[in-house]
């Protein structure tokens, strides 16, 4: 039975469609990234201006994994401050991961789905690592990571910073369509489900009290020679700290942090 389409839906062949993915690569390409082949399967002959997104969308993020190194090579250890920020795991642990994050940043998203939890559950959970959050919003194209940021703060005075990180990211889609007082009515209605105080939340917020400390957060971060998101470091205060840039897959903190803990 043929499916009906909505109306602002945009029909495409599906040979139509291929043309245009490849094309899309070949003026990435263009453009300084080398992006992999994106193969889709498709069980309708026609596709909509969603399942276009939807491919865009992973080209980027196949670009973004293509481009950017695990390591970046030729540097030594450097030291890096874990500042007053967020800490999960045991503060004694060997090794310390810290990330400089936004959260708007699609591959920020994608770290915190992929793979955090992997990293939780065989690392941080046992023991052996400590993870640190540190803001790095780009405000340039994320116009709403500054907000978030502070909401996190906020939320991480009431000591519920990890609730309150998970919700924005789960909830993403919703809050980065808003603005102005949409947006904190949002940002409000978290600290609601979470079961904050959310007088004491909505001053905070609506005040801009910890603009500085996010502030702060991005300084440190560019003077870490952070120039986009997500980004890491991991090490410790005595050996120094090894920086890798964007989400990479699980497998890459696992070598690096195994060859830590050997040592």
């Amino acid at each position: 039975m043929e499916r009906k389409e909505n109306a602002n839906s945009i029909m495409i062949k599906k040979s139509t469609f291929t043309s245009l993915v490849v094309v899309l690569v070949i003026v990435i390409a263009i453009s300084a990234f080398f992006a992999g082949n994106y193969v889709s399967n498709f069980n309708s002959d026609k596709v909509t201006q969603s399942d276009l997104n939807n491919v865009i969308a992973k080209l980027e993020e196949k670009i973004l994994t293509n481009t950017q190194p695990s390591v970046q090579p030729n540097t030594q250890p450097i030291k890096v401050s874990v500042d007053d920020d967020p800490m999960k795991g045991n503060p004694n642990a060997p090794i310390t991961i810290i990330e400089f994050s936004d959260y708007e940043c699609p591959f920020c998203g994608k770290f915190y789905t992929d793979t955090l939890p992997l990293i939780e559950e065989n690392y941080i959970n046992t023991g052996k690592v400590n993870f640190v959050y540190r803001d790095f919003p780009i405000q340039s194209t994320h116009p709403n990571a500054v907000p978030t940021a502070m909401a996190a703060e906020c939320a991480d005075d009431q000591e519920m910073f990890w609730p309150y990180h998970d919700m924005i990211f789960e909830n993403k889609r919703t809050w980065e369509k808003q603005r102005g007082q949409s947006l904190v009515n949002e940002l409000v209605q978290y600290a609601v489900v979470l079961g904050l105080d959310t007088e004491e939340f909505t001053v905070c917020l609506e005040s801009n009290k910890h603009l500085d400390e996010v502030r702060n957060d991005l300084q440190d971060g560019q003077s870490y020679g952070i120039s986009g998101t997500p980004g890491f470091f991991i090490g410790n205060d005595n050996s120094g700290y090894i920086k890798i840039s964007g989400a990479k897959p699980y497998q890459t903190f696992v070598e690096i942090l195994e060859g830590m803990l050997a040592q």
